[in-house]
């Protein structure tokens, strides 16, 4: 939707995945500004996603709005947040990006001056499909754009199989951007079952990791929390994870419960499975008082293991 007054806002190009997305003389700005900004506002979108994308754009921007008048300066959507889940979908839903869909999220992350992490939408690009998750500042100005480096392809004999490899192409690239409050790195999904690309980040500097994912009915109540508090604990860093909606006469039905786990491993926001908007407060003074009392990062054994980013 066009913003009052004015003409919708024009995109700019997305920076390298792997890179900070804002200009040098910024990102200084924004690391001396933290001190003073050790606590915000997050809000994690558990959208009820239909076969019908203009339905999807329209109530996941209505309810952005909603968490900015609640005071959310971060907000997140969901994985295929403008698509049906499901590898037969993928082409149909596709888009080039820039496109609708982040057109429009760009938008309402300009109308609500806020930092809105789009979940993920099926990209098109060079006849190629990927699951793109991206990211835009108050400005509306595209900071990171991450295509799933970690395709799910799963066989559980009697319960789930799914490859997307079948339709999809893998991302080269991770993904990390930087906000007056803290850096964030970005997965979708099946990237949080890889230990490393979590270490990677908090090498990186990253306080609050965020992954738009869509576990299922079986992997969900096994999995979707032992791995965010995994990665919490491990990197001593926050986890978030944006579910879709649960909807049993989906194809693909999702767990749902998008939750939030503090750097001691706690969960301290839990959605259940219906759509909502999830609350709750980034303390980053928390994130100091548990590196200083556990000081892993300082007593790692550099000299017997590592690991690094390759590209």
């Amino acid at each position: 939707m066009p913003l009052p007054g004015g003409r919708p806002p024009r995109m700019r190009p997305a920076a390298p995945p792997a890179s900070i997305s804002v200009g040098a003389g910024a990102a200084e700005g924004m690391r001396a500004a933290r001190g003073a900004m050790a606590n915000f506002h997050l809000a994690l979108i558990q959208l009820h996603v239909s076969a019908v994308k203009s339905d999807n754009l329209q109530r996941a921007c209505g309810l952005v709005r909603e968490a900015s008048a609640k005071g959310a300066k971060i907000v997140a959507l969901p994985e295929c947040f403008n698509s049906p889940y499901g590898t037969q979908y993928f082409k149909e839903y596709a888009e080039k990006i820039p496109g609708e869909s982040t057109q429009k999220l760009s938008e309402v992350a300009k109308e609500c001056s806020i930092y809105l992490i789009g979940g993920s939408i099926p990209e098109e690009d060079d006849g190629k499909l990927y699951n793109t998750c991206t990211v835009f500042g108050p400005d509306g100005a595209m900071l990171a754009k991450h295509r799933k480096v970690h395709l799910f392809d799963i066989n559980i004999p009697g319960k789930i199989q799914f490859k997307e490899s079948e339709t999809l192409s893998p991302g080269n690239s991770l993904s990390m951007f930087d906000t007056p409050y803290c850096k964030v790195g970005l997965g979708i999904c099946y990237d949080i079952r890889f230990a490393e690309m979590a270490q990677i980040y908090g090498q990186k500097g990253c306080q609050l990791l965020i992954y738009p994912g869509a576990f299922n009915l079986t992997t969900g109540p096994a999995h979707w929390e032992l791995l965010q508090r995994g990665r919490a604990v491990d990197n001593q860093v926050y986890v978030a994870t944006v579910s879709p909606a649960r909807d049993e006469k989906a194809s693909y039905v999702a767990w749902g419960h998008s939750s939030v786990v503090n750097p001691w491993g706690e969960v301290i926001a839990k959605a259940g499975a219906e759509e909502t908007v999830l609350y709750t407060d980034i303390d980053l003074k928390k994130l100091t008082e548990v590196r200083q009392q556990i000081p892993i990062l300082s007593q790692k054994r550099c000299d017997l293991y590592s690991i690094e980013m390759k590209k």
